[in-house]
């Protein structure tokens, strides 16, 4: 395909929600984050998300809580003879939420999928893997429709999943790397039925036997077609198709552990594609617990969490990690890209680790870290949230740029009363401060059709509406994959910022135009849906699915 036209007919009309206000800012000359409980009940805690390229969010919990606070429909029950709980169960412990209808139909999950990872396919599908008791290795795939559910596979792992991390990468397939008690690898689907699990003695290496503190590792693909695997406080460079350790980076300073239980977080920071390449790749990892908080947490004493974040350059010859001072210390947080390239830094305590009531003091407030400006000027504190997001949290983000926040659940059943921090039902959004509504004279809007499929190296000419004054020089145009979010990790989340061909031109009144190359290569953006937007001024457009490869 020569070039690909984006047309969009932008509705001036916006979806309505039943949504209501829990936090209000005053009003001041800056823009501001705001938050809105959408649910005050959505009958499970939300421990896993996934956003579907159809504008819908699935949602599950551990199936061994306990009975949940939403039915099973048309009177459906599930019967496990493994479950500590219930062996009859016919309450739901997943749901699929219509972001645009604000609304939740219940699914059934018949294993537990307790501390389970997953990916997105190509095709829109969620395969989902592991989990904890009868279902660590069963593969679960879910293909969104209005009736549609959970299908299972029970044997399709080689090896046992918890607290596993997947990767999509180049050509579909996923890799699952780690989880508890296994230092090794497996892919999925199978290209044979003898196709093995492969050893990687660094996650050996990298774990304390008593703490088991590099779970759900962080893995990034790199653009050379590698995988940067960082596991307790080090990282390599990983050759997954020749089983080859490329490069060993530097310890992280301060050698505190990063990864669960400790559980801080990190994001492979946004991807500037120049002349058809991608030269500087960083990664930063933020936050966690210092080393012996798992123990002490046990033990009734609460360490504070850490307050640094490293920085290094992992496209460097001789890369080195630089280390920045957060605003606010944190364990157990989220860190997800914004459409701005901006990360978000969000939920968690101030104190403890994860696991059953080790966690302390929740950090109420987000914090915005802005990877371009000067170092020791990248911090920025958000409005606060009114509920506590502990243990078992998850965030993600939606097409029209606000990101979902739901869960925490720091005990072993659902516990409502009686408890430091109950098991929390209530479902929200944060709205960054370019959703600020002064701001609209200043924000795009794409004009939409029907073609929103592109090959790689691609020109790509997007059509916008502006109603204020475009400075060309500030439109640039981003692409974001959307991730699988569980304990404070968002696996397959990238940020791609498009090659611009040439500068934004006027095709009308308050219209424009501007052309991009698509993407180089599936080892810069795998196949798969990506959401689109066009950013002015640091202010991003409502995106658009589009799917690449």
């Amino acid at each position: 395909m020569a070039s690909t036209i984006i047309f969009l007919i932008y509705l001036l009309a916006t979806t309505t929600t039943t949504a209501t206000t829990t936090t209000t800012t005053k009003i001041t000359k800056q823009p501001t984050s705001t938050w809105t409980l959408l649910q005050s009940n959505i009958g499970i805690t939300a421990m896993h998300m996934q956003l579907l390229p159809n504008d819908r969010v699935l949602i599950y919990d551990r199936t061994d809580f306990g009975a949940s606070n939403l039915s099973l429909a048309n009177g459906k029950c599930r019967e496990d003879g493994f479950d500590y709980v219930l062996k009859k169960d016919c309450t739901a412990h997943s749901v699929e939420y219509d972001v645009v209808s604000n609304s939740f139909r219940p699914l059934m999950v018949l294993t537990d999928v307790w501390c389970s990872s997953g990916s997105l396919t190509p095709d829109g599908t969620i395969v989902q893997t592991g989990g904890f008791n009868d279902g660590d290795h069963v593969v679960r795939v879910f293909k969104s429709c209005d009736t549609c559910d959970w299908k299972e596979l029970k044997s399709g792992l080689i090896n046992r999943r918890w607290y596993a991390t997947n990767h999509l990468l180049p050509g579909g397939r996923q890799i699952i790397v780690g989880g508890r008690r296994q230092y090794n690898y497996e892919f999925y689907p199978k290209i044979s039925s003898t196709e093995k699990a492969y050893s990687l003695p660094f996650l050996v290496q990298t774990n304390d036997p008593d703490l088991e503190n590099n779970l759900y590792p962080f893995v990034f693909l790199n653009p050379d077609g590698n995988l940067f695997i960082f596991s307790n406080n080090r990282a390599i460079l990983f050759d997954y198709s020749r089983n080859r350790v490329l490069k060993k980076y530097p310890q992280i300073p301060g050698g505190d552990p990063r990864n669960y239980p400790s559980t801080g977080s990190a994001v492979l920071l946004p991807l500037r594609i120049v002349q058809g390449n991608v030269t500087v790749v960083e990664v930063l990892v933020c936050g966690g617990a210092p080393k012996g908080a798992f123990i002490n947490s046990q033990n009734g004493t609460f360490d504070g969490a850490l307050k640094t974040c490293g920085r290094i350059k992992i496209s460097d010859p001789n890369p080195k990690w630089v280390m920045e001072t957060m605003p606010l210390a944190r364990v157990m947080g989220d860190m997800l890209l914004l459409p701005n390239g901006d990360v978000l830094i969000i939920n968690g305590g101030s104190a403890g680790t994860a696991g059953w009531e080790y966690g302390r003091n929740p950090v109420l407030h987000p914090v915005v870290y802005k990877p371009d400006n000067p170092l020791g000027h990248r911090f920025k504190i958000q409005t606060p949230s009114t509920i506590p997001r502990m243990y078992h949290s998850t965030a993600i983000l939606v097409r029209d740029g606000r990101v979902l926040v739901g869960g925490s659940n720091p005990h072993i059943y659902y516990n409502f009363t009686n408890v430091l921090y109950p098991t929390e039902l209530r479902f929200e959004a944060f709205s960054p401060s370019y959703l600020d509504p002064r701001l609209s004279g200043a924000r795009p809007k794409i004009l939409l059709g029907s073609q929103t499929q592109f090959c790689y190296g691609d020109q790509v000419i997007i059509r916008f509406m502006v109603l204020g004054h475009v400075d060309p020089k500030s439109v640039s145009v981003t692409m974001v994959a959307p991730s699988f979010n569980t304990h404070s990790f968002s696996m397959n989340q990238r940020l791609l910022i498009l090659e611009g061909v040439n500068t934004t031109v006027p095709v009308g009144k308050a219209k424009y135009e501007v052309a991009v190359r698509a993407p180089p290569s599936c080892y810069v953006a795998p196949e798969n849906y990506y959401l689109l937007f066009v950013v002015h001024r640091q202010i991003p457009s409502e995106g658009i699915w589009v799917q690449i490869g």
